[in-house]
């Protein structure tokens, strides 16, 4: 009975196959090579005009961490001192990220909603909305930063406008690719009795994708410190540019700049942790 039915033409099916993993292979070796030989490139032009060698150098690379510690542990006496004088300069580098975190997230709030497809109140305008994010996004908070410093002058503001700017970018994208998994059932029966396009986003979307929101923001907010002592460097305040001043004068203040460095790497890790158990807390429920 078996024999009746024709066996199975495999032999096609395989070969085919085969030749698909095959060009694969090929492409995926093509552009390992493609991407071997523009690092390799890259690093000879960068090499050639440093001003001098990273191989000849290599042997320093721990040079600069080994006198930061030496001098640390030379002063030890000092660093309570150093950490209590450079404790503000980390309250204001906090502030710089919560307040470009709010602002940013306010805005990439918006931006998601005018770009999410089924939800943006002018269709054609959302094609518009998601280049700008893009935008936003593609601009380095250190070049804005720098901008803003030659109109503004040094200190905080410029550097919350900066990370504020790129967070927007950075947040809009997330929030709306949220928006697109929420359920418009309960959107649609509030457009049934009336309700405005506010009225919709706010009763009927903003209650599911709140959590996923938050979760966003507080992981944004944790970049945004590291961001903001980043931007110190170039005069906007905080606590990097307190230890850029402090790696300046190189000898005799590197214990200062050990003291920065802690003050930072705790900060780091304590909003860290707390941001983790709040995001556990509200993506999967309060016995997290």
């Amino acid at each position: 009975m078996a024999d009746s039915f024709p066996a199975p033409r495999i032999d096609p099916i395989r070969s085919r196959y085969l030749d698909l993993v095959r060009r694969r292979q090929l492409y995926s070796g093509l552009t390992l090579t493609i991407f071997a030989v523009l690092m390799a490139s890259g690093f000879g032009l960068a090499n050639d005009r440093n001003a001098g060698g990273f191989l000849d150098g290599i042997g320093n690379i721990f040079a600069f961490p080994a006198n930061v510690i030496e001098e640390a542990a030379a002063k030890i006496a000092d660093m309570p001192a150093n950490l209590l004088r450079f404790f503000p300069a980390l309250v204001e580098t906090v502030n710089i990220a919560a307040v470009s975190t709010l602002v940013g997230g306010t805005a990439g709030f918006a931006l998601a909603l005018l770009s999410t497809r089924g939800l943006a109140p002018w269709a054609l305008a959302i094609p518009l909305f998601r280049r700008a994010m893009d935008v936003m996004r593609a601009v380095p908070e250190i070049v804005i930063a720098l901008v803003l410093i030659y109109v503004l002058g040094g200190g905080p503001v410029p550097a919350m406008i900066a990370i504020a700017f790129h967070t927007a970018g950075a947040l809009g994208k997330l929030f709306s690719e949220v928006n697109e998994n929420a359920d418009l059932k309960p959107v649609e029966g509030l457009a049934s009795v009336g309700a405005g396009w506010a009225q919709r986003m706010w009763l009927g979307v903003v209650p599911q994708v709140a959590p996923n929101y938050l979760s966003y923001a507080l992981l944004r907010f944790e970049i945004n410190i590291r961001a903001s002592a980043i931007l110190g460097f170039v005069g906007a305040g905080g606590l990097g540019y307190e230890l850029k001043n402090a790696m300046s004068w190189g000898q005799g203040r590197f214990d200062q700049a050990a003291a920065i460095f802690l003050l930072l790497f705790a900060a780091i890790v304590v909003f860290d942790q707390l941001s983790s158990h709040v995001r556990d807390r509200l993506t999967k429920g309060a016995a997290a």
